[in-house]
């Protein structure tokens, strides 16, 4: 099996008298997006920015899934459409500050993601995806019929966001967004972090080779199922600030629509990049507005259309192609250098 460029150059013996530049990198990378998520909302109007973040944390707690385990969920919409209604009705009835409320709908997430997960992490490929979509539709139907308590076609309205006792209005929108901000960052934190730790590690073994995972040892369905909960955990923080952010929770946030949504901005960004998430939810919520606000007709397809020729001109997604290609020239530098030495010795 011919090894991967991210293989070649991580195999590659490290010249001492050259400081380590992916480190570096990391941290002005790590800088530029904290600058950019602090600095959004002065650009791009409160709301909206803090849309782009939670599905930015929507993608990336997909892409755990997605992109770390190889299984492509298209269910996703029960876990962020659960616990953006878990959290309303937290906010609504009891008056919690609202990142409590969250927490609980993040909560509920994860308990649903439990027998939903079992079930169906013991099929793989399209029948993964299949069995999480039916779940999902399970759960939409579920939200459409209990009307009395979720509001059926009508949604669940005049969710509060109440900050410890201080009631961010809607024309406070720029407040709220460094409010919530912290919850989403913490989001994004705790998935960089699953997905670089031992465990991690292992679910890109599981993806690569399962057989062979389990052949040492492994127990791949219990860290398939783990995955799952987690990704599911994440998405439910996303969730929940999104319903705070709008005050309202419609059905449309459980329809199978919405997972479709957010695998074609995982896809966008780059699959197996944390980056590419958050570059894929830009991309989608800023044209998606700006296509709105031009009074333009027909957004699906324009914004379809703008999808395909980046799959098409990208073909590992935006934010995958650039590090591959930044790779790759790290790569044949490495090699030139390494050249002249070889040869003189």
């Amino acid at each position: 099996m011919t090894p991967s460029v991210a293989t070649q150059v991580t195999a590659a013996p490290a010249d001492p008298t050259r400081p380590a530049r992916r480190p570096r990198l990391r941290w002005v990378l790590l800088a530029v997006g904290l600058a950019a998520a602090l600095a959004l909302p002065w650009f791009v109007y409160p709301p909206v920015a803090m849309d782009i973040v939670a599905l930015a944390l929507f993608a990336i707690a997909l892409d755990i899934l997605l992109g770390y385990t190889g299984l492509l969920s298209f269910g996703h919409a029960a876990f962020w459409g659960s616990s953006a209604y878990v959290t309303g009705l937290i906010a609504t009835h009891y008056g919690v500050p609202f990142p409590v409320a969250v927490l609980g709908g993040a909560v509920f997430a994860m308990i649903l993601a439990l027998p939903i997960g079992y079930v169906s992490v013991r099929r793989s490929g399209i029948y993964f995806a299949m069995v999480t979509l039916a779940f999902a539709q399970m759960v939409y139907f579920i939200g459409y019929r209990w009307s009395d308590l979720t509001g059926g076609e009508n949604g669940l309205q005049g969710v509060p966001r109440t900050f410890f006792g201080i009631e961010l209005v809607e024309t406070e929108s720029f407040y709220f967004y460094y409010a919530a901000l912290p919850i989403l960052l913490l989001g994004m934190w705790a998935a960089w972090r699953i997905v670089h730790s031992p465990f991690g590690r292992v679910l890109v073994a599981i993806r690569d080779n399962s057989q062979r995972a389990r052949a040492l040892g492994y127990e791949v369905e219990k860290y398939k199922v783990i995955a799952f909960v987690l990704s599911a955990g994440l998405t439910g923080l996303a969730g929940g600030v999104f319903a705070i952010n709008h005050g309202f929770v419609a059905l449309t946030e459980l329809h199978w629509s919405t997972s479709g949504e957010v695998v074609l901005m995982t896809v966008l960004g780059g699959i197996g990049t944390l980056w590419g998430g958050t570059i894929g939810a830009f991309l989608n919520v800023m044209l998606a507005d700006y296509l709105a606000s031009s009074g333009f007709h027909g957004i699906d397809l324009i914004t379809g259309t703008v999808f395909v020729l980046v799959v098409l001109l990208f073909r590992r997604g935006i934010w995958g192609t650039v590090r591959n290609r930044w790779l790759a020239r790290q790569q044949r530098r490495t090699s030139s250098r390494r050249g002249p030495a070889d040869a003189d010795g």
